[in-house]
């Protein structure tokens, strides 16, 4: 039987913007909030990797759960990073986001400690056996340095709270593989947004996207034609934005996106570190490029 997604299409990997004193600035996360209902984003994804969240301290995390589901008034699905190299700290997120009111879970593979796949089938079962909002995995070996493989992703699947998977890995033959194992009762999210329209083409529901916090109208629109089995007219609009997406990542995520919310006027704050300043050099590639979409004038 196929799982129901948390969400189809669109889904930003929301930046979490600061004040000058470095601390969460909750009047401008609200009109990011807003600005993503605008544009038609399906669900927000907080406290994941482009949020930071390895620089939150648990009390900061949990309030900002909190603020995002009231402020959100159910207009989006949210969605929130409980993801720790500790699996006490994860059931600890998991259970607050719970209560919360959140529509589900990200939890990325443990990092550093280096897992065994027989450790991520425990380490992700003992959470998702503890709370009741569906879990969606994250597989980001090129920060964890661990994958999850299709025989790990074939057992996980069958736990009936695990809804999918944000695939990040850039494996386009570890989806395919995996899809033809887990069928529908593994959903997957692309999670690079270079790769939406093939992993779309081959079964993937949607996107959880960095460039959405800049273009959520663009990425909606991109992941609408997928959902259409539209390929070619999807094709031709990543074509149309493919530099804008490399460019986010130019430097490690989120720098290139904090840095060109901030050259857009949206005064999203600094980094944390030890998160740092991108490079001059690379600060005018980027500038070139939201100037060539006539973002900047």
């Amino acid at each position: 039987m196929s799982k129901i997604p948390v969400f189809t299409g669109s889904g930003t990997a929301m930046i979490t913007p600061f004040d000058k004193d470095n601390r969460i600035d909750y009047a401008k996360m609200a009109e990011l909030i807003d600005m993503q209902y605008a544009g038609g984003t399906s669900a927000i994804i907080v406290n994941g990797t482009t949020g930071e969240n390895a620089t939150q301290p648990l009390d900061e995390h949990e309030a900002f759960v909190d603020f995002c589901v009231k402020h959100t008034a159910g207009r989006m699905k949210v969605i929130s990073g409980v993801g720790s190299n500790d699996t006490m700290t994860s059931i600890r997120l998991a259970r607050s986001a719970e209560a919360s009111g959140v529509d589900g879970i990200l939890m990325v593979t443990p990092y550093y400690n280096r897992s065994t796949q027989a450790g991520l089938v425990q380490h992700f079962t003992y959470v998702a056996d503890r709370v009741n909002v569906p879990m969606i995995l994250y597989n980001v070996p090129s920060r964890t340095t661990v994958s999850i493989s299709v025989d790990t992703y074939k057992i996980l699947s069958e736990h009936p709270n695990i809804n999918g998977v944000k695939e990040a890995s850039g494996d386009l033959s570890l989806f395919a593989r995996t899809r033809a194992v887990c069928g529908d009762e593994l959903n997957v999210w692309s999670g690079n947004d270079d790769n939406t329209v093939a992993l779309m083409s081959m079964g993937a529901v949607g996107v959880i996207s960095v460039a959405s916090n800049i273009l959520p109208k663009v990425v909606a629109e991109l992941c609408e034609l997928c959902l259409k089995n539209d390929f070619k007219a999807a094709t031709a609009l990543y074509c149309k934005y493919a530099d804008f997406f490399e460019k986010m990542f130019i430097e490690v995520n989120p720098v290139p996106v904090k840095t060109a919310m901030n050259m857009l006027g949206m005064e999203v704050g600094d980094l944390r570190l030890p998160l740092w300043k991108m490079s001059d050099e690379n600060a005018a590639k980027l500038r070139k490029c939201l100037e060539s979409y006539g973002l900047i004038k």
